[in-house]
């Protein structure tokens, strides 16, 4: 039993090439460095800005995420992904740092932007190079590699961050620029440029491509939906927390807890079940049905005697729909694209995240703040589940 357990990961984990690890470990490293995000706010009210203040600073930074993610698109499709993204880590590097010198409220609102627009701007050069270095048969497990880079180094970001907050907010921002340096020195050290020249057919032959990804009309309908489902699904970083703690009286080790089960079990299970799954049934099967795992999810949060038992099985609910869904995303965008406009489809990917990011939270906390937590996760699950009939739609058309 052991052994076979043991060869299934082995298995789950090989086959992929060394540019695809080296890949998630440069999203690694760049990720681990991302301290300043989670207490931006704390650091900003404690230096004698009001929150509305912090908001706005927020506000754009998710504006530069947006924007920088089409850019960095259209950029990778015009020189690759390779300069792309030295010019992004070694840039958002800087901008870090200089960030942490600014002290005028105009400057940190300006350098804000800067620092996201930049980070962000390499994000579809990456997905662009994953795509580039992987094989059909296992483009999604070198997805949901670099998922876990992402989910590793967040968490181990976030917990370094509020150790080192403590003793000078100012040194996260040398970190987090240092950090982006480091990732951008070992992909240059390691990762060499190859020739990028366009393919004459889809990734798998399979899906109609068009020249342009505004021009194409089913995955515009794709993007809506997918940056519907991001906003309902953002709701467990921002607003969940709240309502555990405020209406269900959580203690916060316990909502901690909880939120650590998602990122533990993702990198438990994920590599595994993708590795189960690929190239079984079309993507968007898993899509379908991994989201309306998540609109599930949320509705059991109105459950009559919602208690702590409940609110893990929620977890863990969430957290599966969240495995069979977003690798498979990934592999839907993939097979529409050309390496010679791949780029501009991993913008709007990214781009459909980031403006989710923005707008599902700041939308979500409006209607607890006004209606009620109960009344939000009824809209939240419907719309999930609304989501998930639309991947459907999107399944039977493509069919």
């Amino acid at each position: 039993m052991i052994s076979t357990t043991v060869k299934t990961y082995r298995n789950a984990y090989s086959g992929l090439s060394r540019s695809t690890w080296l890949l998630s470990l440069v999203m690694l490293i760049n990720r681990s460095g991302t301290m300043v995000i989670p207490f931006m706010t704390i650091y900003l009210t404690s230096t004698g800005y009001s929150i509305g203040q912090a908001g706005v600073v927020f506000g754009l930074f998710g504006a530069g995420a947006f924007s920088g993610a089409y850019f960095g698109g259209r950029l990778t499709d015009k020189i690759g992904f390779y300069p792309v993204q030295l010019i992004t880590l070694t840039g958002g590097g800087i901008l870090f740092m200089v960030l942490g010198q600014m002290h005028s409220y105009s400057l940190i609102c300006l350098f804000t932007f800067l620092v996201s627009f930049v980070n962000e701007a390499f994000r579809p050069a990456n997905s662009t190079a994953i795509a580039f270095y992987s094989k059909d048969e296992n483009r999604t497990r070198s997805y949901a590699l670099n998922r876990l880079a992402i989910n590793i180094g967040w968490a181990v970001g976030s917990g370094t961050g509020g150790l080192i907050a403590d003793v000078s907010y100012e040194l996260l921002f040398w970190i987090d620029g240092i950090t982006n340096l480091f990732a951008a020195l070992l992909m240059w050290w390691f990762l060499k440029p190859v020739n990028y020249k366009p393919a004459k057919k889809s990734t798998d032959g399979s899906a109609p491509v068009v020249h342009s990804a505004y021009k194409d009309k089913t995955y515009l309908w794709f993007i809506t939906i997918t940056m519907l489902f991001a906003s309902c699904f953002f709701q467990i970083f921002t607003n969940l927390p709240v309502y555990f703690k405020n209406d269900l009286h959580f203690s916060k080790p316990y909502i901690g807890f909880l939120m650590a089960i998602n990122g533990i079990i993702i990198a438990l299970v994920e590599m595994v079940l993708v590795y189960k799954l690929e190239g079984k049934r079309r993507s968007t099967v898993y899509i379908i049905f991994g989201v309306a795992l998540t609109g599930l999810a949320f509705l059991m949060l109105n459950l009559p005697g919602m208690g702590a038992s409940l609110a893990f099985a929620m977890i863990l609910l969430i957290t599966f729909g969240e495995i069979f869904s977003m690798p498979f995303m990934n592999t839907y965008w993939i097979s529409r694209t050309l390496p010679s406009n791949r780029g501009q489809y991993a913008g709007l990917y990214t781009m459909a995240w980031s403006a989710a990011q923005c707008l599902g939270p700041l939308l979500g906390a409006q209607v607890a703040e006004h209606a009620g937590f109960n009344v939000l996760w009824w809209i939240v699950g419907c719309l999930t589940l609304f989501t998930s009939f639309s991947y459907w739609r999107l399944h039977k058309a493509s069919a």
